[in-house]
């Protein structure tokens, strides 16, 4: 079993920041990848940023410059620190994993509770 605890949202002012963790535990040989997806109200869940375990990363564009993903491989704890905030950034933070359990195993997805993050203007 896995568990993914995210923490760091809450209510900030448009031009603020905020930094997520998502701390991932358990039954983990290797991780794949470690990254964060948000959903707003009507919308579909999106990628926000994904790093990868050779440290690549992934943005998407109207984050870039705005966002940073990073991770403490020791802790397989994820973070991103999300400056000049703005409302439309409001929306339920997600984190994902991929991982094995085990040398032999298959690649699985885990996704955490999410996090609410609101952006007032």
């Amino acid at each position: 079993q896995v568990q993914l605890v995210e923490s760091g949202g809450g209510l900030v002012q448009a031009g603020g920041s905020l930094r997520l963790s998502c701390a991932a535990s358990g039954s983990i040989f290797s991780v794949n990848a470690m990254g964060w997806y948000r959903q707003a109200p009507g919308k579909q869940r999106e990628l926000v940023a994904d790093i990868f375990s050779d440290g690549t990363t992934t943005y998407v564009d109207s984050m870039k410059g705005r966002f940073t993903i990073s991770i403490d491989n020791a802790k397989n704890t994820v973070y991103l620190q999300m400056n000049s905030l703005k409302s439309e950034d409001t929306a339920v933070y997600y984190c994902r994993v991929v991982a094995r359990k085990d040398p032999r195993s298959s690649v699985y997805t885990y996704w955490g509770q999410g996090t609410q993050v609101t952006v007032s203007s």
